[in-house]
Protein backbone atom coordinates (compact mmCIF):
# COMPACT_ATOMS: atom_id res chain seq x y z
CA UNK A 1 0.00 0.00 0.00
CA UNK A 2 2.56 2.37 0.77
CA UNK A 3 4.28 1.89 -2.66
CA UNK A 4 1.57 2.88 -4.65
CA UNK A 5 0.92 5.64 -2.41
CA UNK A 6 4.79 6.69 -3.25
CA UNK A 7 3.62 6.02 -7.11
CA UNK A 8 0.94 8.22 -6.86
CA UNK A 9 2.79 11.09 -5.57
CA UNK A 10 5.56 10.79 -8.55
CA UNK A 11 2.52 10.54 -10.87
CA UNK A 12 1.28 13.79 -9.75
CA UNK A 13 4.68 14.90 -9.87
CA UNK A 14 5.21 13.88 -13.06
CA UNK A 15 2.31 15.48 -14.55
CA UNK A 16 2.93 19.01 -13.10
CA UNK A 17 6.34 18.88 -14.60
CA UNK A 18 4.55 18.09 -18.20
CA UNK A 19 2.23 20.88 -17.59
CA UNK A 20 5.02 22.86 -16.42
CA UNK A 21 7.25 22.44 -19.44
CA UNK A 22 4.55 23.07 -21.82
CA UNK A 23 3.74 26.38 -20.16
CA UNK A 24 7.25 27.35 -20.34
CA UNK A 25 7.17 26.22 -24.20
CA UNK A 26 3.59 28.75 -24.55
CA UNK A 27 4.99 31.23 -22.94
CA UNK A 28 3.61 31.44 -19.59
CA UNK A 29 -0.26 31.27 -21.02
CA UNK A 30 -1.38 28.64 -19.30
CA UNK A 31 -3.72 29.44 -16.16
CA UNK A 32 -1.98 29.02 -12.66
CA UNK A 33 -4.71 26.02 -11.83
CA UNK A 34 -3.77 23.74 -14.37
CA UNK A 35 -0.57 22.67 -12.80
CA UNK A 36 -2.71 21.78 -9.45
CA UNK A 37 -5.67 20.10 -10.97
CA UNK A 38 -3.46 17.94 -13.90
CA UNK A 39 -1.40 16.48 -11.01
CA UNK A 40 -4.62 15.78 -8.84
CA UNK A 41 -6.35 14.24 -11.30
CA UNK A 42 -3.44 12.34 -12.43
CA UNK A 43 -3.12 10.68 -9.30
CA UNK A 44 -7.09 9.97 -8.79
CA UNK A 45 -6.51 8.02 -12.01
CA UNK A 46 -3.69 6.10 -10.79
CA UNK A 47 -5.40 4.92 -7.68
CA UNK A 48 -8.62 4.02 -10.04
CA UNK A 49 -6.22 2.06 -12.16
CA UNK A 50 -3.95 0.56 -9.79
CA UNK A 51 -7.39 -0.49 -7.58
CA UNK A 52 -9.10 -1.99 -11.13
CA UNK A 53 -5.50 -3.99 -12.30
CA UNK A 54 -4.62 -5.27 -8.79
CA UNK A 55 -7.00 -8.54 -9.93
CA UNK A 56 -5.19 -8.95 -13.27
CA UNK A 57 -1.87 -8.28 -11.78
CA UNK A 58 -2.72 -11.18 -9.25
CA UNK A 59 -4.06 -13.79 -11.65
CA UNK A 60 -0.86 -13.07 -13.72
CA UNK A 61 1.94 -13.76 -11.35
CA UNK A 62 0.17 -16.99 -10.43
CA UNK A 63 2.37 -19.95 -10.90
CA UNK A 64 1.34 -22.74 -13.39
CA UNK A 65 -1.18 -24.85 -12.05
CA UNK A 66 -3.09 -22.46 -9.52
CA UNK A 67 -5.98 -21.58 -11.24
CA UNK A 68 -8.69 -19.20 -10.20
CA UNK A 69 -11.75 -20.51 -9.76
CA UNK A 70 -13.55 -17.29 -8.14
CA UNK A 71 -13.87 -13.84 -7.85
CA UNK A 72 -15.80 -11.29 -5.73
CA UNK A 73 -16.36 -8.11 -6.92
CA UNK A 74 -18.14 -5.08 -5.27
CA UNK A 75 -19.67 -1.82 -5.34
CA UNK A 76 -18.73 0.59 -2.87
CA UNK A 77 -20.80 4.34 -2.23
CA UNK A 78 -17.39 6.19 -1.83
CA UNK A 79 -16.54 4.74 -4.97
CA UNK A 80 -19.85 5.53 -7.36
CA UNK A 81 -17.49 4.43 -10.56
CA UNK A 82 -17.59 0.84 -9.36
CA UNK A 83 -21.66 0.76 -9.39
CA UNK A 84 -21.04 1.22 -13.24
CA UNK A 85 -18.23 -1.40 -13.37
CA UNK A 86 -17.66 -3.34 -10.23
CA UNK A 87 -14.07 -3.69 -8.92
CA UNK A 88 -12.52 -7.52 -8.01
CA UNK A 89 -11.45 -7.25 -4.62
CA UNK A 90 -11.04 -10.94 -3.90
CA UNK A 91 -9.40 -14.52 -5.61
CA UNK A 92 -9.88 -17.79 -4.57
CA UNK A 93 -7.19 -19.68 -6.55
CA UNK A 94 -6.88 -23.73 -6.39
CA UNK A 95 -3.27 -25.25 -7.00
CA UNK A 96 -5.25 -27.87 -9.49
CA UNK A 97 -1.83 -29.48 -10.43
CA UNK A 98 -1.06 -30.49 -7.02
CA UNK A 99 -4.44 -31.90 -5.89
CA UNK A 100 -3.47 -35.08 -4.27
CA UNK A 101 -5.94 -38.29 -3.27
CA UNK A 102 -6.72 -38.82 -0.29
CA UNK A 103 -6.40 -42.91 0.63
CA UNK A 104 -8.72 -42.43 4.11
CA UNK A 105 -11.89 -41.55 2.31
CA UNK A 106 -12.79 -42.84 -0.82
CA UNK A 107 -13.63 -40.31 -3.50
CA UNK A 108 -11.98 -37.60 -1.30
CA UNK A 109 -8.90 -35.05 -2.54
CA UNK A 110 -6.94 -32.71 -1.24
CA UNK A 111 -6.51 -29.65 -2.38
CA UNK A 112 -4.60 -25.84 -1.66
CA UNK A 113 -6.58 -23.00 -2.08
CA UNK A 114 -5.04 -19.53 -2.17
CA UNK A 115 -6.92 -16.52 -0.72
CA UNK A 116 -6.08 -13.18 -2.34
CA UNK A 117 -7.57 -10.16 -1.06
CA UNK A 118 -6.77 -6.47 -1.88
CA UNK A 119 -4.70 -4.73 1.02
CA UNK A 120 -4.39 -8.39 2.92
CA UNK A 121 -1.61 -10.89 2.85
CA UNK A 122 -2.86 -14.09 0.82
CA UNK A 123 -3.72 -17.08 2.92
CA UNK A 124 -3.52 -20.13 2.04
CA UNK A 125 -6.12 -23.40 3.31
CA UNK A 126 -6.15 -26.97 2.81
CA UNK A 127 -9.92 -28.23 2.06
CA UNK A 128 -10.56 -32.21 1.59
CA UNK A 129 -13.37 -32.46 -1.25
CA UNK A 130 -15.45 -35.68 -1.25
CA UNK A 131 -16.28 -36.02 -5.53
CA UNK A 132 -18.70 -38.84 -5.52
CA UNK A 133 -20.90 -37.37 -2.62
CA UNK A 134 -20.45 -33.92 -3.46
CA UNK A 135 -18.87 -32.17 -0.38
CA UNK A 136 -16.21 -30.25 1.22
CA UNK A 137 -14.30 -29.89 4.95
CA UNK A 138 -11.31 -27.67 5.84
CA UNK A 139 -8.26 -30.39 6.08
CA UNK A 140 -6.95 -29.84 9.72
CA UNK A 141 -5.00 -32.45 11.47
CA UNK A 142 -8.03 -34.28 13.09
CA UNK A 143 -9.81 -34.47 9.09
CA UNK A 144 -6.82 -35.75 7.93
CA UNK A 145 -6.62 -38.63 10.38
CA UNK A 146 -10.18 -39.66 10.53
CA UNK A 147 -11.77 -37.61 7.76
CA UNK A 148 -15.55 -39.53 8.34
CA UNK A 149 -16.07 -38.99 11.91
CA UNK A 150 -13.55 -35.58 13.10
CA UNK A 151 -14.33 -33.60 9.39
CA UNK A 152 -17.12 -30.89 9.34
CA UNK A 153 -18.46 -31.64 5.70
CA UNK A 154 -20.29 -28.93 4.15
CA UNK A 155 -22.54 -30.08 1.10
CA UNK A 156 -21.41 -28.28 -1.91
CA UNK A 157 -23.51 -28.73 -5.81
CA UNK A 158 -21.80 -29.59 -8.53
CA UNK A 159 -21.83 -25.84 -9.65
CA UNK A 160 -19.33 -24.82 -6.73
CA UNK A 161 -16.13 -23.68 -7.94
CA UNK A 162 -14.33 -25.84 -5.60
CA UNK A 163 -16.09 -28.97 -6.93
CA UNK A 164 -15.57 -28.27 -10.73
CA UNK A 165 -11.87 -27.50 -10.23
CA UNK A 166 -11.06 -30.19 -7.70
CA UNK A 167 -13.26 -33.16 -9.31
CA UNK A 168 -13.42 -32.80 -13.04
CA UNK A 169 -10.92 -35.00 -14.54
Amino acid sequence: MFMELIASFVAGFAAAGVVLVINMVTGNRLPKWVMPVAAGVTMIGFAIWSEYSWAGRTKAALPEGVEVIDTVEVSRFWKPWTYVVPQTTRIMAADVAAIRENDSVQGARLVDLYLFERWQAPGKVMELVRCDDPARALATEAALADPEEAAKWLPVTRADPIYGAVCTD
